[in-house]
This record gives structure tokens, C-alpha cells and sequence, in this order.
């Protein structure tokens, strides 16, 4: 290799090296370069960009690095390559606004409105509402080391479809997991999916039809309605208090509306924190039997428990109760994958709809939790999460108490406060005005069907190390 051609990849390497996220590395710099100049109409629809040789020059990076931030451009729509003749504006490109990748904030309170202020705030904002852990929360190190081993592995893995079901390895493992709760499974009972809310989804595709009537808990998990609403179903709501949904309102409710499913949390609940007592649970599945009824039990927090609490598919043995789950709350949100443990007769028509809606799944993303489950270190993860989020319950609970709110519920466990706000304070308005501030919170009456919840609040207590969210609240509560 002769000493020019060492210098340019020497140059090459260099530009990026070191540095990660497009906008600190000199990559995006020239791809911000070339944005402004489309954005400020100093390059309009259909000119040429400059060569590659003349901008490497006057940007002072090498001509390698410009050709990479135009081949992504290339890739985003921003520019075309035309080749022979150089690299264009595309005719359809339109000035960056940094407004139009924020949050609105003039968005209606309603089950969606969590989730979009959540997913769309930039990392300034704080989330006391969303229903996630910080990521210093989560166990980064088993995630890269993961990561390094899988780019080890076999190439099918990296590129290849899986199986509609799923690694085998993983499911026995889940398997295994579930008899800690006493729910005895097969692992040819289990089908792995994309997440808990795809898991929900594929079950409402195969046993519900437009129009059918499906039951909730009242105050519930928000996107149950929103999911539910989107296969165009009748809801009904039944009160759920600190042992579990009210019994007599729940037969009252079986015996009118005869809803097909019921959707549920029987660990710790989202958004109270209540945990299913033996009693209601023996109650409920009695209903159930009687009604016809099939129960989704949603058992997302499962890992967050000190003491296990009773499982409604335990005593069921997966006859009517289908259980569902995921390892975005204490694992990664990025590494999408969730499950569903049901009778056998099912998994077919199950495994069929998965086909038809996402073919056959993440399994990059199954072989990575497996790694990570797998490892010894995820057992000391959680037990280091348990003992956090205790300190962190005392902590937010004192503090919240100190400005007038108070829980409703005393939660044994989990990251979720369900609190009544002082003076019947209307939820909505608060989180409007902490919006405004920055702080995206979690009103009362987007978990509850009947809006009977407007003055309660959920608070995610991993979510509120700042003291500035307490500052928020006290300004909006004197407003």
C-alpha cells in the first residue's frame, strides 16, 4: 500500500472513530451541511450537489466520509444519485422544521396521549407518566455483551427468517419461568412474538369479531383501549380495587353484556399496583367457567414482584385463561420481544395470523433475550431493580405526600403510584401545565373507561430523580 493511499484510510477512519450518533460525527456533519443549505434554499429541488472531491476540500474531511453522508442521504429521500453525473436535491425535499418532530402539545387528553408525548419528547423532557425504566436503569453491559457474541454467531441468525414460533431455547426458558408462578406450560404451548401488545393483538384477531364485547378493568392500561378500539369492539369496564376486580360488579357485568374476553393485569396491576387475591381469583375463573368466558392475562411485571402474587392461569392450567408477557419493562424496550402461553389448539391459528401480519418475527431480537436470560447476571439485575425501586417507592411517596397528593394504593412492589391529587384537582389540566414545562405526566382518566378518574394521576417512581417534577406539580396544583 503506497503512503497516500495509507493517509486517505488512515483520514477515513479517523472521521468517525470513537464517536457515535450521526449528529457528533463528521458523517453528519456533512449530512447537516447539506440539510441547511436545502433548507435555506441555497440548494433548491433538482440542482447538483457538489462533487465529492470539492466539498471533502472545502468541509475538510476525507472524500470517503462525504461519500458515505451522501449515500445516506441517497437512502433518506434527501438527494439522488444519478450516476455518471453526480448527486441531486430531490425535487420533493422540504426544509427541516424542528417543530415538526416534537411533541404537540395541543393533543387531546386520551389513551394515545401518554404514549405520544412519551415516545416523541426529547431526552430534556422528563417522564414521570411513561411506563418505562430509565435505560441506567436496565442492564446495558448484558445487552452489548450479547450483541458481541451474537455478531459471532451463525450467519442465519443475523439473516434469516425464524421459525413462526420461535427459538425453541427461549421458550423453554420462559417455560421454565412461568412454574416459578405455578403455571405449568409446555414449551410447545408457548409462541414467541414482537411484544406484549402483538401478543394481545393476535389474540383478539382470532377470537373476536367486529361488535363482540370485550371486558377491562376500570382504572386499566391504556392502550388496552386503544388496541381494542382498533378491532372495532364494544368495551365495558369493571371497577378494579386493591384485591382485584369487584366480584359482584363483575358477574353483573358477565350476565348483561356477555363479553368474550377479558383483559387483565393479575400481578401488579397497571396503573393501581394492586395485586389479585386468591379469593377474587377463584371468583372470577368461577365466573368465567359459567359465562364462557376467555380471560388474557397480561403478566408484563411479573419480574418486578417480592412475593409472587396468585396467577389466574395457575389455577386455571391455561383452560380459559391465556397468559401473555414481554422483557421490555426490565430488560430493553428496544429488543422487541413478548410470548404467548395458551392451550395447544390454539397456537395454529395463532401461528397462522402471526404468518399473514409480521411473517415470522424478530428472531435477532429472541436470540438476544435468550443470551441475556441465560446469563447469571440478569438474576442479580433484577434483584438490584427490586431493592431500587423499593428505595425509590419511599422516596417519591414521601415527596408527593409532601405536596398534597396522595396514593390510593400502597403498591408491594413495581414502579407504579396511583394517587388521588389534592382538592379533586382535574388531572388533564395538570399534565397540560406540566407539559408546558416539560414534564410529561399520566392523567387519571386515560386508564379509565367510565372517566372516573379525573382527579387520580399514575407516577412511574423511577421516572422522578429530578427534583424539578415536584417543583412542576406544586406550581400547577396552586394554578
Amino acid at each position: 500500500m503506497d503512503v497516500s493511499s495509507k493517509t486517505q484510510r488512515i483520514s477515513s477512519a479517523s472521521d468517525d472513530a470513537g464517536l457515535s450518533g450521526e449528529g457528533t460525527t463528521r458523517v453528519g456533519m456533512v449530512m447537516a451541511t447539506i440539510r441547511s443549505r436545502i433548507a435555506a434554499r441555497s440548494l433548491t429541488p433538482g440542482a447538483k450537489l457538489p462533487s465529492v472531491r470539492g466539498l471533502a476540500a472545502s468541509l475538510k474531511v476525507s472524500t470517503s466520509t462525504v461519500v458515505d453522508a451522501y449515500e445516506r442521504l441517497v437512502a433518506e429521500g434527501a438527494i439522488l444519485s444519478r450516476p455518471g453525473s453526480g448527486f441531486y436535491v430531490a425535487s420533493q425535499a422540504a426544509p427541516f422544521s424542528p417543530a415538526d418532530v416534537g411533541p404537540k402539545l395541543d393533543r387531546a387528553v386520551d389513551p394515545f396521549w401518554v404514549s405520544r408525548q412519551s415516545l416523541e419528547a426529547g431526552d430534556e423532557t422528563l417522564k414521570p407518566g411513561c411506563g418505562w425504566l430509565p435505560p441506567s436503569w436496565l442492564p446495558e453491559e448484558s445487552i452489548r455483551k450479547a450483541l458481541r457474541g451474537l455478531s459471532r454467531s451463525n450467519g442465519s441468525v443475523l439473516t434469516d427468517y425464524g421459525s413462526p414460533l420461535r427459538l425453541a431455547g427461549l421458550r423453554q426458558l420462559i417455560a421454565r419461568r412461568l412454574s416459578e408462578h405455578a403455571v405449568e406450560v409446555s414449551p410447545d404451548q408457548i409462541m414467541l412474538t414482537d411484544s406484549g401488545t402483538q401478543a394481545i393483538d393476535l389474540i383478539c384477531r382470532l377470537l373476536l369479531e367486529p361488535g363482540d364485547t370485550v371486558l377491562v378493568d376500570d382504572p386499566c392500561y391504556f392502550n388496552f383501549h386503544a388496541l381494542l378500539r382498533a378491532h372495532r369492539v364494544k368495551i365495558v369496564g369493571v371497577p378494579y380495587g386493591p384485591a382485584g376486580p369487584d366480584v359482584e360488579a363483575f358477574a353483573s357485568v358477565l350476565g348483561e353484556h356477555r363479553p368474550k374476553l377479558y383483559i387483565t393485569n393479575s400481578g401488579i396491576h397497571n396503573p393501581t399496583g394492586a395485586v389479585l387475591s386468591p379469593v377474587v381469583a377463584h371468583r372470577v375463573l368461577k365466573l368465567a367457567e359459567q359465562f364462557d368466558l376467555t380471560i388474557v392475562e397480561d403478566d408484563i411485571f411479573a419480574d418486578f414482584e417480592l412475593v409472587a402474587a396468585p396467577r389466574l392461569a395457575a389455577f386455571d392450567g391455561l383452560d380459559r385463561v391465556i397468559q401473555i408477557g414481554s422483557f421490555s419493562k426490565t430488560l430493553s424496550a428496544s429488543m422487541r420481544c413478548g410470548f404467548i402461553a395458551t392451550r395447544r389448539e390454539w397456537l395454529d391459528g395463532l401461528t397462522d395470523l402471526k404468518i399473514a401480519t409480521s411473517f415470522a418475527g424478530a428472531a435477532m431480537n429472541a436470540e438476544l433475550v435468550r443470551t441475556v436470560l441465560s446469563d447469571g447476571g440478569y438474576r442479580k439485575h433484577i434483584e438490584a431493580l427490586r431493592g431500587r425501586l423499593a428505595r425509590a417507592m419511599a422516596d417519591v411517596t414521601a415527596g408527593l405526600k409532601a405536596i398534597g397528593i396522595e396514593p390510593l394504593l400502597q403498591p408491594q412492589a413495581g414502579m407504579f403510584l396511583w394517587c388521588r391529587l389534592p382538592g379533586n384537582a382535574d388531572a388533564a389540566e395538570i399534565a397540560r401545565f406540566a407539559l408546558e414545562k416539560g414534564v410529561v405526566l399520566a392523567p387519571g382518566n386515560v386508564f379509565s373507561l367510565s372517566q372516573t378518574a379525573g382527579s387520580a394521576m399514575r407516577f412511574n417512581i423511577s421516572q422522578m430523580s429530578d427534583h424539578r417534577i415536584f417543583d412542576v406539580l406544586a406550581d400547577a396544583l396552586k394554578t
